[in-house]
């Protein structure tokens, strides 16, 4: 069980690289201007960006869609997927910091687990599962890269897109809370829940479907409590964010960038992290009591509001 943690944390580590590598690749031969963030975005805009950012990366609802639709129905357009993802670190600043005590307790009692040849330790077992749980999202982000260079400017990244994938996991979360059991909480998680909720992470890929709100969604059809899904989705999304967004950020700054660009991007990262924090706190409590009803009908009313609107020309298919 060791060797396969080990082996599974370095095949993580070199596809990450190569993920990194060829981001780097494509994103520069396409000589990104150093005024691209600077010269799109206000101050005002960052704050609300970033506050978009927060409420509903953590919501089962969709960051991306929300990013993209909710500025372009404003008259400010797409902000871009760079901004978009470097404004996501803050959101990993404030799930860390909502777990910092967790993350301290996985690392150290892996470790110890690790020594004593404990394989059956329950932070043994969440350190392997966020482990091959990120995998699958990583391995299919270089898919993406290989094959379809272009991926974000394709159809696939449409507002058309964005409302079906909305309304197709409103119907799966909600058929996940009609036949979920939810009977396991978090000191019963095995490992094939985070392989399985690290396989539902990558359909996030698709905008529109949510990171949190797909592997919320795994989590209940495998049998856990709400909270519990919830809790250990956001512990499995911080590899997956923390490298898109560093990704972003690094090509970012290799591409030059100006002190305004700066002050956008701080004000976006600072409103992103507070309002992380403040959903992650929220969502936790509300579903230790409350379903995820509220999410199921919203989701649907999103789709269906962005499908009329494109289909009655209130909104351009971009």
């Amino acid at each position: 069980m060791c060797n396969q943690m080990l082996l599974s944390l370095y095949s993580m580590i070199f596809m990450s690289d190569l993920f990194l590598n060829l981001e780097a690749t494509d994103l520069l031969a396409q000589t990104v201007s150093s005024s691209s963030i600077g010269s799109e975005i206000n101050i005002i805009e960052a704050f609300f960006l970033g506050l978009i950012q927060g409420v509903t990366e953590f919501l089962p609802i969709s960051s991306t869609a929300h990013l993209k639709v909710i500025p372009v129905m404003l008259g400010w357009g797409d902000p871009g997927i760079e901004f978009t993802a470097i404004i996501q670190l803050g959101s990993i600043a404030a799930v860390v910091w909502f777990f910092w005590h967790d993350l301290v307790q996985v690392v150290l009692g892996s470790w110890r687990a690790i020594q004593k040849k404990d394989y059956e330790s329950v932070d043994f077992r969440l350190a392997l599962g966020i482990t091959l749980g990120t995998i699958p999202i990583v391995f299919f982000g270089l898919l993406i890269k290989l094959f379809i260079p272009d991926y974000e400017n394709s159809s696939l990244r449409s507002l058309e897109m964005i409302a079906f994938a909305s309304i197709g996991m409103s119907i799966l979360l909600g058929l996940a809370e009609k036949i979920g059991q939810r009977k396991r909480n978090f000191e019963q998680l095995k490992l094939r829940d985070g392989i399985l909720m690290g396989l539902a992470e990558a359909l996030a890929l698709i905008p529109g479907v949510s990171r949190s709100g797909s592997t919320i969604t795994a989590g209940l059809f495998i049998g856990l409590e709400r909270a519990t899904a919830a809790r250990f989705s956001f512990l499995l999304g911080i590899p997956a964010i923390t490298l898109a967004g560093a990704v972003e950020l690094k090509m970012v700054f290799a591409s030059g960038i100006r002190h305004s660009d700066l002050i956008h991007i701080s004000i976006g990262l600072i409103s992103s992290a507070i309002f992380s924090y403040l959903s992650i706190a929220w969502l936790i409590r509300y579903l230790q009591k409350q379903s995820t009803w509220i999410f199921v009908w919203y989701r649907l009313a999103f789709g269906v509001m962005i499908l009329v609107a494109v289909w009655g020309g209130a909104l351009n298919n971009i």
